[in-house]
């Protein structure tokens, strides 16, 4: 990246819509602006303009116009990037706004690259990385929950976590660093007590997120989710309940499911990648043996396993096969068709899931049910959307690092090994932390983080 450059790119998403916006960043934003953009009242002068400003005009390529729109102006270090800022709005065609960011290279800037204008409002000093990486959640978020988890991870609720832990621990290596380099100063000992009080609050700090870090992925990413089951179990009629309209064919006749359909899904506050597979049972027909096999190998994939029986029926060997292989998975059983008969009995598969429930699957009121099953299962339901909470497996292994360098310093005080191994570790657990908000993270992770993010943002 030539931090020195202006940089151009659409911002919008592709596609036909109301405003496409061209967005511009760097020191000469507003040069370029210049030649592109003519203000409609032609005593105003882009080159004058104040930040938080705007001014409606005409799109030129060259002395053509070829549409209007309005300005927008920020002057550094009052902008996202913390650099002179444009964003140019014209009309939403895809034809319209190429024309504007090719007319904007001609004028002297330069593509932008994924993530490449959060990237300069991290070097700028306007966000942390974890701000940052929070940016690419809030775009990507499909629920509310989700959105305010990364809305707080954007406005510094991690980051501020995490300086606080950094505060305890930098105030101990303090302490024994002068203990163990400047011995002839008599610099005191610190108190076994209150040298593992405070260790044991950076641990739990940290325990607490690395608990909490699963279910808020789930929040913001959402989760595969498998629904097997013999055929004629309820599976695809399922599938059309949570979709909220006829995804799947539903008929009498078993085995009419047999490959594996896919569907997204809001299931409350958690988005499920749904797969409906072909009925679990032994058949000759290979077509259907073709897909009995995909499924099984979905359940072994999914994040979350929803094993569908007909309760109206007696348990049959399948179901307990199925049973048995959702043993260890995060499964639900969902005893279907509690409108009939029950002949079905629960307690042999009960001892094979997190949880047994009767619905009837072409009932609307089973979707709350499911719903809330759901978010107890994954442990959404006690997040607190927002709390601090880790984003991505870079953030995860960095707190794993520090919360196994902090129970190394209490280890090390337990067993009287002596201060100087407790600094070493303390110190280890520092470095994890400063990695984990960027401040000493290098260039490759940092290239990492924004290879990831969309052009344009």
């Amino acid at each position: 990246m030539m931090e020195n450059s202006t940089i151009a790119a659409i911002a919008t998403p592709p596609g036909q819509g109301g405003i496409a916006v061209v967005r511009l960043s760097g020191p000469d934003s507003y040069r370029v602006a210049e030649q592109v953009f003519r203000p409609a009242d032609s005593r105003k002068r882009v080159a004058d303009a104040k930040g938080y400003t705007a001014l409606y005009g005409q799109f030129a390529d060259g002395e053509e116009l070829f549409d209007d729109g309005v300005a927008l102006f920020y002057r550094a270090p009052r902008s996202y990037t913390g650099e002179d800022v444009v964003e140019l709005s014209c009309h939403g065609g895809s034809a319209v706004a190429r024309r504007l960011v090719e007319a904007c290279l001609a004028a002297g800037a330069v593509p932008a690259g994924p993530g490449e204008y959060t990237r300069r409002a991290m070097l700028n000093g306007k966000m942390s990385l974890t701000q940052a990486e929070a940016v690419m959640d809030l775009i990507s978020a499909g629920g509310r929950q989700g959105a305010a988890l990364a809305n707080a991870a954007k406005e510094g609720a991690l980051a501020r976590k995490i300086a606080a832990q950094q505060e305890v621990l930098t105030a101990l290596q303090a302490h024994l660093t002068a203990w163990v380099d400047f011995p002839e100063e008599d610099v005191p000992a610190l108190e076994t007590d209150a040298l593992r009080q405070s260790l044991e609050q950076v641990k739990a700090g940290l325990e607490e997120l690395i608990q909490n870090y699963d279910a808020a992925a789930v929040l913001r990413e959402g989760i595969d989710c498998a629904i097997v089951g013999r055929p004629n179990a309820g599976k695809s009629t399922l599938l059309n309940l949570l979709a909220g309209f006829d995804r799947a064919i539903v008929t009498p006749i078993a085995g009419t499911t047999r490959d594996v359909v896919e569907q997204a899904v809001q299931l409350g506050e958690i988005r499920l990648n749904l797969f409906d597979t072909a009925g679990l049972r032994e058949t000759d027909d290979p077509v259907e043996a073709e897909g009995v096999r995909r499924s099984w190998a979905k359940l072994a994939e999914a994040g979350l396993v929803l094993a569908v029986f007909d309760g109206s029926s007696p348990l049959a060997k399948e179901d307990l096969d199925l049973a048995k292989r959702c043993a260890g998975c995060r499964a639900i059983a969902l005893v279907n068709k509690e409108d009939l008969p029950v002949q079905f009995d629960t307690g042999a598969i009960a001892p094979y899931f997190a949880m047994v429930i009767p619905v009837c699957c072409k009932e609307e009121g089973a979707k709350k049910v499911i719903a809330e099953a759901v978010a107890r299962l994954l442990g959404t339901a006690r997040i607190d959307p927002h709390a601090a909470s880790l984003s991505g497996q870079r953030q995860l292994s960095a707190a794993l690092r520090a919360r196994d360098g902090v129970q190394g310093a209490l280890d090390a005080v337990d067993t009287g090994f002596g201060l100087d191994a407790v600094s070493v570790c303390v110190d280890d657990a520092l470095e994890a932390l400063y990695e984990l908000t960027g401040e000493n993270a290098s260039e490759a992770v940092i290239d990492q983080v924004f290879e990831t993010f969309c052009v344009g943002k």
